[in-house]
């Protein structure tokens, strides 16, 4: 995954009221950590952090700070749940190099067997790769799967030098027999409907 360039200004007021202020103005505050390092207080351009996050929540930022650049990863989002803006980001420190955890999207490609239902039981998958490597998201083919096959979490094909964090037997898809109507309800349907046509 691409490095997405975002400028970012320290700040050195805080609050519910001063939070308001800066969302008014297009800008979101947010605060960088990790590493080691104290945290930093820092406001985003709401439109430059959303056009950057488009591509995924595991995209890496490249953060252009007074003091020189910091890459990072968002760790919280948080948007107000009624009008759809960005109240307050976390965002995490990475080096080139470093191996991190993150949660990726499973993606379903191809077709099961004819009359077959497919299960999705899982959504995501943990797994730790290099900070700059991170997958958009993990392919699961259902080209071939018969009914009754299962696709468990340690069948999923990661990227290379990608290690599963998640647990290996966890079930991600299951494939299944359509269920058909029940026969006792068609039978009792088609009963009732019997004297209606009769009158």
């Amino acid at each position: 995954m691409s490095e997405v360039r975002l400028s970012a200004e320290s700040r050195t007021e805080f609050g519910k009221g001063f939070a308001r202020r800066i969302r008014k103005v297009g800008k979101i505050p947010a605060v960088l950590y990790g590493h080691g390092t104290e945290p930093r207080h820092l406001a985003l351009v709401a439109r430059e952090f959303a056009h950057a996050i488009k591509g995924g929540a595991n995209t890496v930022l490249t953060l252009d700070l007074p003091g020189g650049e910091e890459l990072a990863l968002a760790k919280s989002v948080v948007k107000h749940p009624l009008r759809d803006y960005f109240e307050h980001v976390d965002l995490i420190i990475v080096k080139r190099g470093e191996k991190v955890t993150v949660d990726i999207p499973i993606t379903l490609v191809g077709d099961a067997a004819p009359g077959s239902t497919v299960l999705t039981e899982t959504n995501y998958l943990s797994i730790e790769v290099e900070a700059l490597h991170i997958p958009q998201h993990l392919e699961v083919s259902l080209d071939g799967l018969a009914i009754g096959s299962q696709v468990l979490a340690s069948q999923v094909v990661l990227p290379e030098g990608a290690t599963l964090v998640s647990d290996p037997d966890t079930l991600v898809v299951a494939v299944s027999v359509v269920e058909e109507a029940d026969s006792g309800e068609e039978a009792e349907a088609a009963a009732t409907a019997e004297p209606a046509e009769e009158a």
